[in-house]
């Protein structure tokens, strides 16, 4: 009785930062040490960056394809950032949910907030502060992935972005990696221990009780 696993529903886990905050590097960390959560590749129709693999990092289409997609309900969520279109694929994320494995969306506020009015029970949000704006500017600029007309832009939305902060439903201030990521791990403890999660319980009592 004692090593039986209780059934739950999974958890759709959101982390959301200005460009050069840390997310990317904690969603890799995340998913690296915890194999009950898989990444939600998303679509774009942006092209990919010399280090990311198709159906891997995201899934690259074409506009009129992306078009199809919104217009035949298989997306759960869609947002226009940067001069591109990204969405997430609703079939793979639903049938991991019922399966009872969480899901990891590496998006920002838009998509948060179109994945709340989509699947409220489910969804669990993070928002991760740089610990300045300075700290922010300099992690953009080491990083060698944009030029400095487009870490210019992302330092403008990063305000943008930063407004939305009291959306979500924990904070973390990222001024160190390893603290930031042991957080992170508590708090995807902590959902999944959730009640209203855990669908097995009534039947686990029921036998606890007999």
């Amino acid at each position: 009785m004692s090593n039986r696993k209780i059934k739950r529903l999974g958890i759709m886990l959101v982390i959301s930062s200005p460009s050069g905050a840390g997310k990317t590097t904690l969603a890799r960390r995340l998913l690296q040490e915890d194999n009950e959560i898989k990444l939600s590749v998303s679509v774009t129709t942006r092209k990919p960056r010399k280090i990311e693999e198709n159906n891997k990092d995201y899934i690259f289409i074409d506009e009129v394809k992306f078009k199809s997609m919104v217009e035949n309900n298989e997306l759960l969520e869609f947002a226009h950032v940067f001069g591109n279109n990204y969405g997430t694929p609703r079939k793979p994320v639903e049938k991991r949910i019922k399966n009872g494995k969480d899901v990891l969306f590496d998006i920002d506020w838009q998509g948060t907030q179109a994945l709340r009015e989509m699947e409220p029970k489910h969804l669990v949000s993070v928002f991760i502060l740089p610990p300045s704006t300075e700290e922010l500017e300099k992690r953009l600029q080491s990083r060698g992935q944009d030029t400095l007309e487009e870490v210019s832009k992302r330092m403008a939305e990063a305000n943008s972005e930063i407004t939305h902060w009291a959306e979500y439903d924990y904070i973390i201030i990222n001024n160190d990696i390893e603290k930031t990521l042991e957080k992170l791990k508590a708090i995807l403890i902590s959902e999944r221990l959730r009640r209203v999660r855990q669908v097995g319980l009534i039947d686990f009592v029921r036998k606890v009780l007999n």
